[in-house]
């Protein structure tokens, strides 16, 4: 009999011992298929990761697509509308080709004219520049040879673009007289030293008078003694000083082209005066207006 309890006590002990190996293979196994699901979940997890920013990367790539393929529709009209301008522009090409050989030589004709005229114009301005030039150079060397006599003898000054030498008539006449005071010929003297170092301009001597009437055995009237005054100071720039009695111009204005209203004795003296104009040459000026002049 206890033998028998024995051997059953042994069995139970065995099943016992079995039971916890089975038992600890079990959870063994069961840890394992955890640390694998755990895993799984991981890699699942990775994976749904990866595939949210590659769908977002896709959706980068299709609207750069889309936008590259706006792009190119925009490039594509742009190549349409220059084809279609470079059709119409071989179009008009083609029309001016048509152009006859007499409308050729018309159009060639025209711009020579034109190119004429341009050269004309440029000869004309530099012309001007040139008399301006002189005009300036004229007044500062009759000022500064001048210098030493009164303004109210002597005035100068650029009119209408000529230089003039208003000369007064108290400085160069006695009263209704045609003769020339011995004081004035040192002021014509100086003036026709710088009239001599130009040759290419004339001169127009002008008298002026004022509008008191004369009547003498040797003036008629004003316009009478206007023109003798002018008369002797171009005798005396011509027979004292040498200027070339071809450059020179005498002329009487009479009362008629005053400076000032004679309403005054002061002013019936500013009108009593004698004008050296000095101009250029004037065939010379208008050969500028004529093309080929002189040749």
């Amino acid at each position: 009999m206890k033998k028998t309890l024995l051997a059953v006590a042994m069995l139970f002990v065995l099943g016992s011992c079995a039971s916890k190996k089975k038992m600890m293979a079990v959870q063994n196994k069961a840890n394992e298929i955890q640390i694998q699901l755990d895993k799984a979940r991981a890699d699942l997890n990775d994976c749904d990761s990866r595939t949210a920013s590659l769908n977002n990367d896709l959706k980068l790539k299709n609207d750069d697509l889309t936008a590259k393929n706006s792009k190119l529709k925009e490039l594509q009209d742009q190549v349409d509308f220059l084809k279609k301008n470079n059709n119409s522009l071989l179009d008009r090409m083609s029309d001016l080709s048509v152009i006859s050989k007499e409308g050729s030589e018309s159009i060639k004709k025209s711009l020579e004219m034109m190119n004429v005229q341009g050269s004309q114009i440029r000869d004309l301005n530099s012309s001007i520049q040139r008399k301006d030039s002189l005009n300036m150079a004229l007044v500062l060397n009759l000022k500064r040879s001048l210098q030493d006599v009164s303004d109210e003898d002597v005035q100068i000054e650029v009119k209408k673009g000529v230089v003039y030498v208003s000369l007064s008539d108290k400085m160069l006449f006695k009263s209704g007289s045609s003769q020339i005071n011995a004081q004035a010929e040192n002021v014509l003297a100086k003036v026709a030293k710088i009239l001599n170092d130009y040759k290419e301009i004339e001169i127009l001597i002008e008298g002026h008078t004022d509008n008191v009437p004369i009547a003498t055995d040797k003036f008629s009237d004003n316009w009478d003694l206007s023109v003798l005054r002018a008369t002797s100071v171009a005798r005396t720039l011509q027979k004292k000083y040498g200027v070339e009695p071809v450059r020179l111009i005498a002329g009487g204005r009479g009362e008629y082209l005053p400076k000032v209203a004679n309403d005054s004795p002061a002013n019936r003296s500013l009108n009593r005066r004698t004008e050296i104009i000095i101009t250029p040459k004037l065939d010379q000026f208008f050969n500028l207006y004529t093309p080929n002049a002189g040749k």
